[in-house]
């Protein structure tokens, strides 16, 4: 996780002056498949790359128990397990892995600065954002407490433990409409909490939804909380909250999928990079380039669309790909 700080030029004039930068060919913001993949290609490639993981080591799969669909693992793996390989990887091939936070950048010159916890200045000459995203959740406390035993951002990660079993979608959008088609051809039942009488998502998208037998929608719920003994076992609904006909329910589930969103960890970043409405950078078409000749972005942080680890490691390789072509042609112009 990243966060953006408000700092004025003069303050950030005074940081800068009395912060001893330090000067690398390659810096890379972030971990997780993308952060990771492009350590190591930019390892390979002698770019020496250094690596700050952010608040978060390894990003969003940390909170994965089990990881099936990664190329590699036919037994699977935890996502823990499966991150502390990647950055072994990395750092075999001489990643400088650091822990800290990004908080502050200036891409505005050739040589790109970046301030990490206030207290060290890098300047590299390309940097590769890979802070990925961060799911939106309700703000319940059950969820945190089911994490990884029922509660889930990605059904298409998670969808498979749940075949056969009933489970639950929280939003009214496109992203809560996928996720129930998906998992309906995978669970016996999906219920799709939707907190207003309607759906937010597409016409093409509601079609779909109320065709399908085993999508019950649940208009105008609310979820309250969950119940289980160690993993989810049922969700207790408020239906039609702050009305006169207001109720209280509960279903029987054994996975409930949050699918309100994601916001993508850019913030620290926007006063030089492009993204768009929701914050995920914008990269030119087919690579990991953005507005800025030198800063590249891999991950979820500017993918709306896949959110895979399996996409994410790809778009890190070409990150790694883009910034060691980058900076040999730089220093071949140089040479001239």
């Amino acid at each position: 996780m990243f966060k953006s700080l408000n700092v004025d030029d003069k303050t950030s004039n005074s940081m800068s002056s009395s912060l001893e930068a330090e000067k690398v060919k390659c810096l890379i913001i972030g971990s997780g498949p993308a952060g990771y993949t492009a350590a190591i290609y930019a390892a390979r490639a002698n770019l020496n790359p250094v690596m700050v993981e952010g608040l978060q080591p390894g990003g969003q799969l940390t909170t994965t128990t089990e990881v099936e669909n990664f190329p590699g693992y036919p037994k699977g793996i935890t996502g823990p397990e499966m991150m502390e390989d990647l950055k072994a990887q990395a750092i075999r091939f001489g990643t400088d892995v650091r822990w800290g936070l990004a908080v502050k950048v200036d891409f505005s010159g050739t040589i790109h600065k970046v301030w990490i916890d206030d207290k060290k200045l890098i300047e590299a000459e390309a940097v590769i954002i890979a802070t990925g995203a961060t799911a939106k959740y309700l703000g319940i406390d059950d969820e945190k407490k089911y994490t990884g035993s029922g509660v889930s951002a990605c059904a298409t990660c998670d969808g498979f433990f749940y075949r056969g079993k009933n489970v639950a979608v929280v939003g009214g959008g496109d992203t809560a409409a996928e996720e129930a088609i998906y998992l309906a051809g995978l669970v016996n039942k999906v219920y799709l909490i939707v907190r207003r009488n309607e759906l937010r998502a597409s016409k093409v998208m509601q079609d779909r939804v109320l065709r399908i037998k085993n999508i019950e929608v649940l208009w105008e719920h609310q979820t309250k909380g969950l119940i289980g003994n160690g993993v989810v076992e049922g969700a207790v609904l408020w239906m039609k909250k702050g009305t006169p006909e207001e109720k209280e329910t509960t279903i029987k589930i054994d996975g409930f999928f949050l699918a309100i969103g994601h916001q993508p960890n850019s913030d620290f970043v926007k006063d030089f990079i492009d993204t768009d409405e929701v914050g995920y950078i914008k990269t030119v078409p087919g690579t990991s380039k953005t507005n800025v000749q030198g800063i590249f972005a891999c991950g979820d942080v500017q993918d709306s669309i896949y959110r895979q680890a399996v996409t994410a490691a790809g778009s890190g390789c070409m990150a790694a790909i883009d910034a060691e072509r980058y900076l040999s042609d730089k220093h071949s112009k140089l040479l001239i």
